[in-house]
C-alpha cells in the first residue's frame, strides 16, 4: 500500500466513524425496535461517496480500492450492523453486478444513480426453494415482443422495499441447471412486481428485508446483463467480493461489541474492584481482541488480493467464514461479561450479538464457505 492510499485510507475510516457515532449511535435503538429503515442515512451516505465506493469518478462513485471499502464497512457495522448490511448489499452485489456485466448504456443510466444515493439497489438470488442451492432457481424469463416476461419469487432481500431497482436471476433455459439462468435488471416499479412480506428479523432490523414477487412482469430486451445462461457465473463472481463485504461487517461488529466489553469491565465492581481486575475477565478480553485483530488481517489480505485483480475465491471464503463466526463469539462474550445487564436492551452488547448470527448464514452459509474452501484446495 502507497503512503497516499494509507492516508487516504486513515482520513477515510476517521471520517466514517465520527459520521456513525454523531449521526447514526443516538438512534440504533429505537431504529432496531421500530425495524426501521433510515432513508435519510442512506442518502447522507450517497453524498459522502459511500453508496458508490468502488465505482469510477467518471460514472460517479468515489473511486476507491477494497481495503478502504472494508474500512468503511468496519466503521459503520462496529455501530449499527444493519446499516453496513444495507451499504454492503448496495455497493458489492447490485452496484458491482451492474457495473461489471451491464452494456455501456445501463451503466450511463443507473450506476450514477447508484453511486449517489439517488436509487437503493437490491439483488434477488436466493428463492424458497433455492438457498444454498441456487442452482435451483425456478423464477422464469421467456422471451416476448423483443423483451422478456417475469415470473416468480424471490425472498430473503435486502431491500425488496426500499430500492428502486433489482438486479434478478431468472431461469431462461429449463433444464440447464446453472448455465440456463440469467441476470435482469429489474426497476421495481415496473408492473407486475409486488413487495411481499417483510420479514421480521431478530437482528439487524433496520436492512429493510422481503421478498419479491413477480407476475408476469415485462421488461425490455435490454434488462439482460451479458449473455443469456451466464447468470449464475456471474452472480458467483459478484460473491465474491460479497463475502468480503460481510467479513467486514463482521469484524465491525466484533469489534465493536469488543469495546463495549472493554469499558464495561473497567467500571463495573464486584468485591470492591473493577471486573477488569480478575483474571478470568483479562483472559476473556485477551482472546477476543486477539480473534477481532486475526480477522480484520484476513480481511484486508482478501480485499488487497482484490485489489491487485488476483483470484480471491479461497481467501474471501476463509475471511467470510472466519470473521463472522469470530463476530458471534465475540458478541456472546461480551455478553457474558456484561452478565445479566448484557441479556438487556439498555445496553448495546445482545444487539451486537442478535446483528452477529446473520453473517454466518447471509452471502453463503459456514457450511457452503467451508465446501467452497475445501475445493479450491483439493483443486476440483
Amino acid at each position: 500500500m502507497t503512503p497516499e492510499t494509507l492516508e487516504t485510507l486513515n482520513e477515510c475510516r476517521e471520517m466514517v466513524r465520527d459520521f456513525a457515532r454523531t449521526e447514526i449511535a443516538p438512534h440504533v435503538r429505537e431504529w432496531d425496535e421500530k425495524a426501521h429503515f433510515p432513508h435519510g442515512i442512506l442518502r447522507r451516505l450517497g453524498e459522502l461517496g459511500l453508496m458508490g465506493i468502488l465505482i469510477p469518478e467518471e460514472l460517479g462513485g468515489a473511486g476507491l480500492t477494497y481495503r478502504h471499502y472494508v474500512a468503511i464497512l468496519e466503521e459503520l457495522g462496529a455501530v449499527e450492523g444493519g446499516i453496513a448490511l444495507s451499504v454492503a448489499a448496495h455497493n458489492s452485489l447490485c452496484t458491482n453486478h451492474v457495473f461489471l456485466f451491464g452494456t455501456d448504456e445501463l451503466r450511463r443510466r443507473w450506476v450514477p444513480r447508484l453511486a449517489s444515493g439517488e436509487v437503493i439497489g437490491a439483488w434477488g438470488l436466493t428463492e424458497p426453494e433455492a438457498g444454498s442451492d441456487s442452482g435451483a432457481t425456478k423464477t422464469m424469463a421467456v422471451r416476448d415482443s423483443g423483451g422478456w416476461v417475469l415470473n416468480g419469487t424471490k425472498n430473503f432481500i435486502t431491500h425488496a422495499g426500499a430500492g428502486g431497482i433489482a438486479v434478478v436471476m431468472a431461469r431462461t433455459q429449463p433444464g440447464k441447471d446453472h448455465h440456463g439462468i440469467s441476470a435482469f435488471l429489474v426497476p421495481l416499479d415496473v408492473p407486475g412486481v409486488t413487495v411481499g412480506k417483510h420479514e421480521d428479523k431478530i437482528g439487524m432490523r433496520i436492512s429493510d428485508t422481503a421478498s419479491l414477487i413477480f407476475e408476469d412482469c415485462r421488461i425490455g430486451g435490454d434488462a439482460l446483463l451479458g449473455n443469456e445462461g451466464d447468470g449464475f457465473i456471474q452472480a458467483m463472481v459478484v460473491l465474491e467480493g460479497g463475502r468480503i463485504s460481510i467479513a467486514a461487517l463482521s469484524v465491525g461488529i466484533a469489534r465493536g461489541a469488543l469495546d463495549a466489553a472493554v469499558a464495561y469491565a473497567k467500571q463495573r465492581r464486584q468485591f470492591g474492584k473493577s471486573i477488569a481486575a480478575f483474571q478470568g475477565i483479562r483472559f476473556k478480553l485477551a482472546d477476543m481482541a486477539t480473534h477481532v485483530s486475526a480477522a480484520r488481517l484476513l480481511t484486508e489480505s482478501a480485499a488487497d488480493d482484490k485489489d491487485a485483480g488476483r483470484k480471491t475465491t479461497l481467501i474471501s471464503s476463509q475471511a467470510k467464514l472466519y470473521a463472522s463466526e469470530v463476530a458471534v463469539n465475540v458478541a456472546e462474550e461480551a455478553v457474558q461479561i456484561f452478565g445479566g445487564y448484557g441479556y438487556c436492551k439498555d445496553y448495546p452488547v445482545e444487539k451486537f450479538w442478535r446483528d452477529a448470527k446473520l453473517c454466518t448464514i447471509g452471502e453463503g452459509t459456514s457450511e457452503i464457505q467451508r465446501l467452497v474452501i475445501a475445493r479450491e484446495l483439493i483443486g476440483e
